[in-house]
């Protein structure tokens, strides 16, 4: 008992050694929703399966940042995305504009898709032409001496 309650209280002490920092917030909740409007629009370039609005990596904290700073200095939605895409190109945009250099973003998947089908589609048709398997003179007849014993066996 003495040994749980020593292990509760270091807990309870303990966790604010553990406790994440939280965020840097704008103290202008407006400013803030802005910096999450325009952050939920970029692809964090660590992770790439989140927004920088999602993330937690240092790279997505430092960009929600420079958001923050360019909108405090006046730059519009349009000037920081912009800026962003000149900096780290199309990939950065959470939905990337259809254009010949993200071809390969919106069409990957689709072509992956296709392929996948054409090389099921070409294993069934081959398994469905050449269903019988050569067998050596041999093999042909341990297999029938197989059959053999085994229906002399269902008989009985």
């Amino acid at each position: 008992m003495g040994k749980a309650l020593g292990l509760a209280f270091l807990l309870l002490l303990g966790g604010a050694a553990w406790a994440k920092e939280a965020a840097p917030a704008a103290a202008d909740p407006a400013l803030e929703l802005r910096v999450m409007a325009i952050a939920a629009e970029l692809r964090c370039l660590v992770c790439q399966n989140q927004t920088i609005a999602d993330s937690d990596a240092d790279l997505a904290k430092d960009l929600r940042n420079q958001i923050r700073e360019k909108l405090q200095q006046g730059q519009s939605q349009r000037d920081i995305i912009d800026y962003m895409i000149a900096r780290y190109g199309d990939f950065v945009l959470w939905r990337p504009p259809f254009k010949l250099t993200t071809l390969l973003l919106w069409l990957g998947p689709v072509l992956l898709v296709l392929a996948g089908l054409i090389v099921l589609f070409y294993r069934l048709a081959r398994e469905r032409d050449g269903g019988e398997i050569e067998l050596s003179e041999a093999a042909r007849a341990r297999a029938a001496q197989l059959l053999e014993s085994r229906t002399e066996m269902e008989e009985r």
